[in-house]
């Protein structure tokens, strides 16, 4: 029996040779005649054949036959290194002492502030900007099901692609209803009224937790409202400032604003009399400048609070990554839905986000949607040629897109209105780049002098609009490039350059629904007379060019932002090559590269700034616009300017960095974080320093003239 269990575990091991054995054991040779290999007839038997297994030596390897090694398995193994040593890094992050092998843990400034004796005084008010506020539904379609007050956007905001069989599809139509495009649709405005669709009730979600974090792991306001508490904070003293952010501002000023009024009187009242210090972040920085003009305003336009409202409620705003002249991102959002990290997707994958096979069209879907999004609109650069430069010239004309190692060498001696001349003098740059041509199609647009440009008149490329197409046989239109026809389309791109001037004709062409919707709330341009009455419409109120600062001198402003990132300035654009429907016609040329400067990568122009907010937009205001008495600020509110040299974190262990200057990080910065505590437990802008300065943001602002 031992003899036979040993045999099977044999055959196990090595089926081929025990196959061998059975055929040679049990076929008989043919008329008698003994094979080559044949064994003595008493061989025959069972047990004989059993025994000569048993009797081949031990030490014996059989030589396995080798796998031959495909691609597709290297790429298997290495996509298994790399996502064991992303979760045991996740992991070494999240549940290890920070002390653990020597590692430095770094004191929260809440902690040692207080240690320092510094109590909470005034209240806090914080307002979140664009995408990063959550939204939760109220009201929705029947693919929404049981989604009551669930997010729709930030926190756990993936839940509803979960939903995909919330309940029985009975077609196609309704399977891609009841998953992304479901999302999607509650997302989406309408675009008439720039509201809520009938049916649907999208809804900011309210407190603390509307913004602390974006989603699980990725902070916003967590790490200033933990450090806010340690020094005595709490929700009778600390109040989020939700609001809609898809909603152009005045039509946010139902619930939202008529609430952070009255917030803003309660707390006044119940801490003591003491005024509030806002905090808002990137769009909410124009958001609450609107609100400091409808709270005056009297009703039903405003909110009937009266001119001396901000100087009796409000201490300090300290507005931190403002984007006061608005961004060049917009831009391309609105013309092709991408930007630089879109672009370079659809570089190295062509095709892939906007996929007829896979039905992906990602872009197409994205575009839809932020197209009924008014608030948008308001993120457009403002001011024209005058701020943002014409075909010649732009205030970031000596902008060097310099290596990070030598950024970081010379900031460290760049305090208050240091330059850093000596260091730019050692960089030799054969062409300046013409960041003023904020779009422009070609590369070789960019070298040619304004004279040779081919430019179009834009009251006539304006007309050109009304020969769109209503025709169309593209089905669901995703777009309103599908109600222009090819050939219109070509005329986009016949104008060589557009400055922020004439951009506007651009939008107002390649999308004229949102333009005429939104440009009803909104307007980019500078304020000749302030005093003109059509300055108190509610339209002129967050562009800081046509409106006045509230008659508060005891006020002081903050711009609060990260330096020493590229920032997106300007874009080289191309003809898309598809002609099907439901495509964008216009994508950024992600192959036009500049010279050894390096301020053109992929299509796209960079100067510095926090990722998404350039310098000047962020810093002009405080650095010229409103410094002093000036016609926009005509009581002499202080101004500070606040600078935070961008440091990338050392290593994985130390997150998203504490000395972060980029356009959302910078909120877990240390030395802002410093800042806000210190002004909210009393101090001045004078006591933390005045100004600090890294960037070239006071030799920019010079360059801009500007009436004040």
């Amino acid at each position: 029996m031992a003899s036979i269990l040993r045999f099977r575990k044999l055959c196990f091991l090595e089926p081929v040779k025990c196959s061998t054995v059975n055929v040679q054991s049990f076929e008989k040779p043919k008329n008698d005649e003994k094979q080559p290999f044949e064994q003595p007839p008493k061989q025959e038997s069972l047990v004989y054949a059993i025994e000569q297994v048993l009797e081949k030596p031990k030490s014996k390897k059989i030589k396995k036959q080798t796998k031959e090694w495909r691609c597709v398995d290297s790429c298997c193994w290495v996509i298994g290194y790399m996502c064991t040593t992303w979760w045991l890094l996740l992991f070494l992050c999240n549940f290890l002492p920070a002390n653990l092998l020597g590692l430095k843990v770094l004191e929260a400034p809440g902690v040692r502030l207080k240690r320092d004796g510094l109590t909470a005084l005034h209240p806090v008010v914080l307002v979140p900007g664009i995408v990063t506020g959550g939204l939760e539904l109220w009201e929705g379609r029947p693919c929404s099901e049981g989604l009551f007050r669930k997010r729709l956007w930030g926190g756990s905001f993936t839940e509803i692609f979960k939903r995909s069989r919330v309940r029985a599809v009975k077609s196609a139509t309704d399977a891609a209803a009841s998953g992304p495009l479901c999302w999607l649709e509650h997302l989406s405005l309408d675009n008439e009224t720039g509201l809520d669709p009938p049916g649907i009730r999208v809804r900011a979600v309210p407190g603390l937790v509307a913004a602390d974090y974006f989603a699980p792991g990725y902070f916003v306001w967590a790490v200033l409202i933990e450090n806010l508490a340690k020094v005595g904070y709490e929700q009778k003293n600390m109040y989020m400032a939700a609001y809609d952010w898809r909603l152009s501002f005045q039509n946010t000023e139902g619930p939202s604003s008529e609430c952070l009024k009255s917030k803003i009187e309660l707390m006044y009242v119940t801490n003591g009399y003491k005024k509030v210090v806002v905090v808002p972040h990137s769009m909410g920085v124009i958001y609450f400048l609107h609100f400091l003009k409808w709270v005056e305003a009297p009703p039903p336009v405003g909110g009937g609070g009266g001119p001396s409202w901000c100087a009796k409620h409000i201490k300090a705003i300290m507005n931190i990554g403002p984007a006061f002249l608005g961004v060049p991102k917009a831009v391309a959002n609105i013309l092709s839905a991408e930007g630089k990290d879109v672009a370079f997707i659809r570089a190295i994958a062509p095709g892939l986000l906007d996929s007829e096979t896979f039905g992906f069209q990602t872009l197409q879907h994205v575009m839809r949607v932020s197209r009924t999004w008014d608030s948008v609109v308001s993120l457009v650069p403002r001011g024209g040629d005058t701020i943002w430069g014409d075909l010649n010239r732009s205030p970031e004309v000596e902008n060097i897109c310099y290596t990070s190692k030598a950024r970081y060498l010379q900031s460290s001696s760049k305090e208050s209105n240091g330059n850093d001349t000596d260091a730019r003098r050692s960089f030799h740059v054969k062409e300046l780049p013409k960041y003023g041509r904020i779009v422009s199609f070609g590369k070789e647009t960019l070298e040619l002098p304004s004279s040779k440009l081919s430019i179009i008149d834009s009251m006539e490329f304006v007309r050109k609009s009304a020969t769109r197409n209503s025709n169309t046989s593209c089905g669901e239109i995703l777009s309103e490039y599908d109600e222009m026809s090819r050939k219109s389309i070509k005329r986009v791109a016949e104008n060589d350059a557009y400055t922020a001037r004439t951009l506007l004709d651009l939008l107002r062409f390649v999308a004229p629904k949102m333009m005429k919707r939104a440009e009803a709330h909104f307007s980019h341009g500078i304020a000749e007379d302030l005093d003109d009455p059509k300055y108190s419409h509610y339209k002129y109120w967050s562009n800081p060019l046509e409106a006045k600062l509230p008659d508060a001198p005891d006020m002081e402003i903050y711009c609060s932002y990260g330096v020493g990132i590229p920032t997106e300035r300007s874009y080289v654009y191309k003809l898309s090559s598809s002609d099907r429907c439901q495509s964008i016609p216009l994508q950024i040329d992600s192959s036009a590269y500049g010279s050894d400067n390096g301020c053109l990568k992929g299509g796209v122009h960079f100067v510095d700034g926090d990722e998404s907010v350039p310098v000047m937009s962020a810093g002009f205001m405080c650095a010229k616009g409103w410094r002093g008495k000036t016609r926009f600020n005509p009581s002499g509110i202080s101004t500070y300017v606040r600078e935070y040299q961008h440091k990338a974190p050392a290593s994985l262990l130390e997150g998203r960095g504490t000395e972060s200057g980029s356009h959302v990080d910078i909120m877990g910065n240390v030395a802002l974080i410093e800042d806000v505590l210190r002004v909210t437990a009393g101090a001045t802008g004078g006591e933390l320093g005045g100004d600090r300065i890294y960037s070239d943001i006071m030799k920019m602002s010079e360059r801009i003239n500007i009436q004040l």
